[in-house]
């Protein structure tokens, strides 16, 4: 019988009915509110030597479901046992399953004695200490050794040397905290002086950030920023420091355009590397690692995705005669349990809780809810409240507006705690202050419920988590924001029909991503992932999800793979009105790529992606393309600075400038401050949409999209943007929702004010600067900060930009800013200015958590900021 037929025996009949008793019963111990169907069920029934030699041949395979039996049957050894010598054999099996953060769990908890290698016998104490060396890196910096799983050994011995290296594993597998630690020593001992690490929103760029600054506490000589700004890495050139550049992909494309070709990147780390394939903002990540790698072809590039199909994928674009390498894994560190919950016929509380497996199910027990869950919302509520009681639990929901209902509903269940936590208090307080008085989260995470979503200001959304983790928020209401990135783990996670998006179910590689986050590594044992009515077709159209992983595909082979789709596009795309394509957006950004790749190499024949197309797709391609540049002047070097951008709409916006017949002063925007600002605003978007791409739509939001510019612009907080929306509101007699106003506004300052308006503004901007070099006017240029840095950030003046080069969160600058009389200050300007005042910082009214960030970033004293 080979090792594979024995496994299969083993977990089909050898072992089965144990295996079934442990599941049962761990599971049990997760969950509230139960009501045991078996409650008979013995755990000294066990025959625990028998089960247990079967866990230590189980963890020889390398079979996912053979290693969570495995893990299994040691977790249970550990916690459902009294007896000392059964728990240090599932301490040795977790050794054996290179789980070495579960045995320090244990003995954490009291589960397991201390001491365990004086108790093992002297053969297994050598082979105790051979596996702890066997799986131990050597961090150079630190000359420490750490413990490390199989994925995060093999992931550290292959980064070593110049070869690209593509890394994948599940969410729960160490991954982010490994690669950080690698990171930070390649910058320490190694030779790299300049590294950027790439993450797809600015939510996850923040908390690497965050995460990067803590492991780095009192090191010397390496810098962190996550500005696109050229100070820090000229300075990383000169030899004067080291610098980890934290950036989303559009944020590298700023710095690249400030520093054009003298940009010169040592490592490359792409954080949710998957995220290539994503509709708008795939094909700019996929040119900012393309860009990077033109201006440095000796640079390392690191991708790391969470269970991808395919992730040597990410490396078939890696430059000629440099060597490839893929870490793969499939292991779990933490159970992860499905369970699904089905109502019982005629009696609305009672809820039956089943176990799926792979070829069965198995059942758990009746959860009673506290009152009758009338509708959806509040079945999602209260099913969330009984059965993560606890707390530590995370609440699915489809869309920002049900994230704060759901929430609501939890904190009615709760019962009041007095005191309040006064960290939570300083939470409120920061909500209030920050964003509105009346706004609904303030007074939900006093009760320990919040709702987080990716719109809101990162500061508070970052303390949101923190305080998550640390057990003092015990509810946790989010929307997809969990999916993009954010590192944020649960003990149990409740969903019901997810949708990714507007109406689009979730697809199984991304609703497994989410189930990752069920069960913290070194924090728990396992996660709960509970899926409620699973056999309702309008929630689980295909049904509650298999397991799987990401299928790795570039956002513009999947474009490609359209048809001529592509093609037709790019030949309607120079004589049509964009107004009647209602498929520009869908092929307008990949065809902006396309068409500056031609510009640059004289035919798509020759880039990476041809070898991924036959030969028919590409010859049409270069067909279309190459009826279009002869029509365009633009510059390959303008068109490679705004990705997404089409050289065709850059071109038009050229010969518009150039035929115009006002005064050329007239083209420009006027300075944020002056009288005129916002109306040159409204009709140089209309301009974009015009000549660009309508990018500003409806047009009837167009005055609006201007005015959130303008004060975004302006250095408003949040809480003022929001408090002139709605005296506006109540000035013309217009109706509205203050919860819905409070949330449609943050979305103006994320979807047009970040994003929108920094791309196609700079774009206009560095066309215009074009015409005004050829008809002579460079006096009309400005050569400070340009405009898609100051959009990005939300500033004008430098004052307000020091203050966040000094790390400060945008809501700490401006709430500093609003109490500094001088907009020029320096970076050692504010500090002075702050370190004067920091014994009146909370009496200027400054909330309590924007005071901590200061002190913390400019590194006072404690009593200094008392």
């Amino acid at each position: 019988m080979s090792l594979a037929d024995l496994n299969s025996w083993l977990l089909k009949e050898g072992v089965r009915p144990d295996l079934d008793t442990i599941t049962r019963l761990t599971v049990r111990g997760e969950l509230d509110n139960l009501v045991l169907d078996d409650a008979n069920e013995d755990v000294t029934a066990i025959d625990w030597p028998r089960l247990l030699f079967a866990g230590s041949i189980l963890a020889r395979s390398e079979q996912r479901l053979d290693q969570e039996a495995a893990l299994r049957i040691a977790t249970a050894a550990v916690s459902l046992t009294d007896d000392q010598a059964i728990k240090d054999t599932g301490a040795v099996l977790l050794g054996k399953l290179s789980n070495f953060r579960a045995i320090t769990l244990a003995i954490k908890r009291e589960l397991l004695a201390s001491g365990l290698d004086e108790r093992l016998g002297i053969a297994l104490r050598i082979e105790s200490d051979r596996r702890q060396m066997d799986r131990s890196v050597l961090v150079e910096s630190s000359g420490a050794w750490l413990q490390v799983n199989d994925f995060q050994q093999r992931f550290w011995n292959y980064a070593k040397g110049k070869s690209w290296l593509s890394a994948s594993a599940p969410t729960a597998s160490g991954k982010t905290f490994l690669v950080l630690q690698w990171l930070i020593d390649q910058a320490i001992a190694g030779d790299t002086r300049v590294v950027v690490y790439l993450a797809p929103t600015r939510a996850l760029v923040s908390e690497i950030e965050t995460s990067l600054n803590e492991l780095l506490a009192g090191v010397e000589g390496v810098v962190v920023s996550s500005l696109p700004l050229a100070g820090k890495y000229k300075a990383a050139r000169a030899g004067n420091t080291r610098v980890i550049l934290v950036f989303t992909q559009e944020r590298l494309h700023l710095l690249t355009n400030v520093l054009n070709e003298e940009f010169i990147v040592d490592l490359l780390v792409v954080d949710e590397a998957h995220k290539i394939g994503d509709s708008q903002r795939g094909v700019v990540l996929q040119d900012a690692v393309e860009r990077v790698t033109r201006c440095n072809i000796k640079l390392k590039a690191v991708f790391i995705s969470p269970a991808t199909q395919n992730p040597g994928e990410l490396l078939t674009d890696a430059p000629e005669g440099v060597d490839t390498v893929t870490v793969d894994s499939d292991s779990s560190t933490v159970l992860q349990n499905l369970l699904v919950a089905v109502q019982v016929p005629r009696k609305s509380k009672l809820w039956k809780l089943s176990l799926r497996q792979p070829d069965s199910s198995l059942s758990i027990g009746t959860l009673q809810l506290p009152s009758k869950p009338d509708g959806i919302k509040k079945r999602l509520a209260f099913i969330a409240a009984a059965i993560g009681e606890r707390g530590g639990t995370l609440v699915y929901t489809n869309g920002a507006g049900e994230a704060e209902e759901v929430a609501d509903l939890i904190s009615q269940l709760l019962p009041a705690s007095a005191p309040v936590d006064p960290e939570l208090t300083h939470l409120s307080e920061l909500a209030r202050k920050g964003v509105h008085h009346e706004f609904r989260l303030a007074p939900l995470v006093e009760q320990g419920v919040a709702f987080h979503y990716g719109n809101m200001p990162s500061l508070l959304r970052m303390e949101i988590e923190r305080l998550f983790r640390s057990g003092k928020i015990r509810f946790l209401v989010c929307t997809s924001t969990l999916i993009e990135g954010v590192n944020l783990s649960c003990r149990t996670i409740v969903v019901r029909g997810p949708r990714k998006g507007k109406g689009h179910p979730m697809e199984p590689h991304d609703f497994w991503n989410l189930a990752g986050r069920a069960g913290r590594w070194g924090d728990e044992f396992q996660g709960n992932i509970v899926c409620i009515d699973p056999e309702d077709p309008q929630a689980w159209p295909q049904g509650v999800p298999n397991r799987a992983r990401y299928p790795i595909k570039r956002e513009t082979d999947a474009v490609l793979e359209l048809g001529d789709g592509m093609a037709d596009y790019l030949k309607r795309r120079g004589s049509s009105d964009l107004t009647s394509m209602s498929d520009a957006d869908q092929f307008e950004r990949v065809g902006a790529y396309l068409l500056t790749t031609y510009m640059r190499l004289g035919s798509v024949s020759v880039a990476s992606l041809a070898k991924r197309h036959n030969d028919i797709t590409i010859k049409k391609l270069d067909d279309a393309l190459g009826a279009l540049t002869p029509e365009i002047e633009i510059d390959v070097a303008l068109a490679a600075r705004h990705p997404g951008v089409s050289a065709i709409g850059l071109q038009r916006l050229l010969d518009f400038f150039r035929a115009y017949a006002g005064d050329v002063e007239n083209l420009l925007p006027a300075e944020v401050a002056s009288n005129d600002s916002y109306d040159r605003f409204i009709t140089i978007m209309n301009r974009i949409n015009e000549q660009l791409f309508p990018a500003f739509v409806p047009e009837s939001r167009l005055r609006l999209y201007a005015l959130i510019v303008v004060k975004w612009l302006s250095g408003y907080s949040l809480a003022r943007t929001i408090q002139d929306s709605i005296e506006w509101h109540r000035e013309n007699n217009r109706p509205f929702k203050l919860p819905e106003l409070i949330r449609g506004t943050m979305e103006l300052v994320e979807q047009i004010a970040r994003f929108k308006a920094p791309k196609y503004l700079s774009a206009y901007m560095d066309v215009l600067h074009v015409h005004l070099r050829q008809i002579n006017r460079e006096d009309l240029i400005e050569n400070e900060l340009d405009i898609g840095t100051q959009l990005e950030f939300g500033v004008s003046s430098k004052t307000l930009l020091s203050l966040m080069e000094l790390g400060l969160s945008r809501m700490s600058a401006v709430a500093l800013y609003e109490k500094i009389a001088r907009d020029d200050l320096s970076t050692d300007g504010c500090t002075a200015w702050v370190v004067e005042r920091a014994n009146r910082l909370r009496d200027m009214d400054i909330p309590a958590i924007i005071v901590r960030e200061v002190r913390e970033r400019l590194k006072l004293p404690d009593e200094a900021a008392k």
